[in-house]
C-alpha cells in the first residue's frame, strides 16, 4: 500500500499481448503496459500459440518492471497480484500464471486468478468509476462473443455465446481471404468505410427463436462462396463492398441479440468489451439502440477494449474484496466456465 491506496499488480498473457498494470483501489490506473506481438504473428496470418508463449517468456519481466516504474511503486508497495487464469492459449496463460505465483511466493503477497471474460467486463468499471451492477455486458473479441447479465460482482449469468466462430475470428478469416493483413478486424473496419453495406446480402444467422447465442461460421462461409462464384464467372470483385456487407451482417446480429437481451433482462445499463468493441460500425449502431431504448451505455476506450492488464487488476481487486484468494496450485485453463 502506498499513500493509503490499495495497489494491485495485474498480469495478462492469454493470447498475444504481454501486459502488466498497476491499479489503485481497483479502478484508478497508475500504469497499463502492453507489449503486442502483432508484427510477429502477421506473417503467419494469425497467432501461433507456441511462438506466442515463447515471446511472453521473453517479455514478461521487462513489461512488469516497466509497469512498476511508470506507476512509481516498488514490489513492497503492492498489496495484491491479479493474473489471467483462462480462458486462452493454455501455454500463454501458463507464463503469466507462473510469474504471478513466483511473485506471490517470493513477496508473500496474495494473488487472485481472474477469468479473462470477467476482466473484459471490468474494463467498464475502470472507464466509469461510478458504475455498479446490475448491468448487461456484450463482450466481443477474437475468441469470444458473449452476452452476460452482471447481477453482482460475484454473480455472472451467461445468456448467450458463440457456438462456432466468434465475431473477431470471423473478421480475421474473411480479412485473410480478402488479402488484408492481420489482425483482420481493424482492416475490414477501415475498408468498409469505402464500400456499400447493402451491396451484398450476406445471411444474418439468428438461430432458433429467442436464442441469444451467436453463429458466424455460416456468414463467413457465405463470403467465401460469394468470392469463389464471382471469380469463376470472371467478374470483378469489389473488396470494399464485400467488407462493408460482411461487417453489416455481423453487426446486425450483434445489435439485435443485444436488444433482445436488454428487453429480456430489463437492464438499463449496457457495457461493451473485447477487441471488436472498438469497431466503429458496432459502436455507432449500439449507441443508436441505447438511445432508442433509453439505455445508459458504457464504451471503454480502445486501449481498454483490447487485452490489457488493467482490467485484470480491477477484476482481481473486486474478487479479493469479496473474500476470494487463490493458492499456488491454481491451474491454467484453455476453457473455463464462469
Amino acid at each position: 500500500m502506498k499513500n493509503g491506496r490499495f495497489l494491485t499488480l495485474g498480469i495478462e498473457t492469454s493470447c498475444d499481448e504481454t501486459a502488466a498494470a498497476v491499479v489503485a483501489d481497483g479502478r484508478a490506473v497508475c500504469s497499463n503496459i502492453i507489449s503486442s506481438q502483432i508484427d510477429i504473428h502477421r506473417v503467419f496470418g494469425g497467432v501461433v500459440p507456441e511462438i506466442a508463449s515463447r515471446h511472453h517468456l521473453t517479455n514478461i519481466n521487462t513489461v512488469i518492471e516497466t509497469a512498476m516504474k511508470e506507476a512509481s511503486v516498488s514490489f513492497d508497495d503492492i498489496d495484491l497480484i491479479g493474473v489471467t487464469k483462462g480462458p486462452g492459449l493454455v501455454g500463454a496463460v501458463l507464463i503469466g500464471l507462473s510469474t504471478a505465483k513466483a511473485l506471490s511466493y517470493a513477496m508473500k503477497k496474495p494473488f487472485v486468478g481472474v477469468h479473462h471474460i470477467k476482466a473484459h467486463v471490468c474494463s467498464s468499471l475502470i472507464q466509469d468509476t461510478e458504475l455498479k451492477p446490475p448491468f448487461l455486458s456484450l463482450i466481443v473479441s477474437g475468441g469470444h462473443t458473449d452476452i452476460i447479465d452482471i447481477v453482482s460482482l460475484r454473480e455472472y449469468k451467461l445468456l448467450g455465446q458463440s457456438r462456432d466462430d466468434a465475431a473477431g475470428e470471423a473478421f480475421d478469416k474473411v480479412a485473410r481471404v480478402l488479402g488484408l493483413s492481420y489482425p483482420g478486424g481493424p482492416e475490414i473496419d477501415r475498408l468498409a468505410t469505402k464500400g456499400n453495406p447493402k451491396s451484398i446480402n450476406f445471411k444474418r444467422v439468428m438461430l432458433e427463436e429467442g436464442s441469444l447465442d451467436f453463429s458466424f461460421s455460416g456468414t463467413k462461409t457465405g463470403v467465401l462462396n460469394y468470392i469463389n462464384t464471382e471469380k469463376q464467372a470472371g467478374r470483378d470483385i469489389n473488396t470494399a463492398d464485400i467488407a462493408a456487407s460482411f461487417q453489416a451482417s455481423v453487426v446486425d446480429v450483434l445489435v439485435e441479440k443485444t436488444r433482445m437481451a436488454l428487453k429480456k433482462t430489463g437492464r438499463k445499463t449496457l457495457v461493451l468489451g473485447g477487441g471488436v468493441a472498438a469497431n466503429s460500425s458496432l459502436r455507432t449502431r449500439i449507441k443508436e439502440v441505447c438511445s432508442e431504448e433509453d439505455i445508459s451505455l458504457i464504451l471503454p476506450s480502445p486501449e481498454l477494449c483490447t487485452d490489457n492488464a488493467a482490467m485484470v487488476a480491477c477484476a482481481a481487486t473486486m474478487d479479493y474484496k469479496t473474500g476470494i484468494e487463490d493458492s499456488l496450485d491454481l491451474d491454467a485453463y484453455s476453457t473455463i466456465a464462469f
